[in-house]
């Protein structure tokens, strides 16, 4: 299991708590500094089944700096979004796990982080 952290985060230290009372086997990818590439978002998207909009950040700065809200959302823009969330990876939404089973979630509530533990 690993879990995708912004330090500074509340919803990401409460993750790695709640990890730590379960005694989860887990390591801890610091995305900032250790940025995930296109195809390890990639990767993610598919355990996630989710698209790249779905777990952009779109209130932050870049993303508004970007115009992220008049992209288009479908399959011909999907490689655009997944490059952007890979040029600025404070754009993608946090915390997020990858189970064990080779699922994810992103992990923002305590069901969802239990939600990990479980698969």
């Amino acid at each position: 299991m690993e879990i995708w952290i912004n330090p500074a985060c509340s919803k990401c230290r409460s993750a790695i708590s709640l990890l730590d009372a379960e005694g989860a086997d887990y390591t801890v990818r610091r995305y900032l500094d250790d940025v995930p590439d296109e195809g390890e978002i990639r990767a993610v998207l598919d355990r996630l089944g989710l698209e790249p909009w779905d777990i952009t950040r779109t209130q932050e700065p870049a993303a508004r700096e970007l115009g992220l809200k008049d992209w288009p959302r479908d399959a011909t823009a999907r490689d655009r979004w997944v490059t952007a969330l890979a040029e600025h990876p404070g754009l993608i939404q946090r915390p997020i796990i990858t189970a064990d089973d080779g699922t994810a979630v992103v992990a923002r509530t305590e069901e969802a982080v239990r939600d990990a533990l479980s698969r």
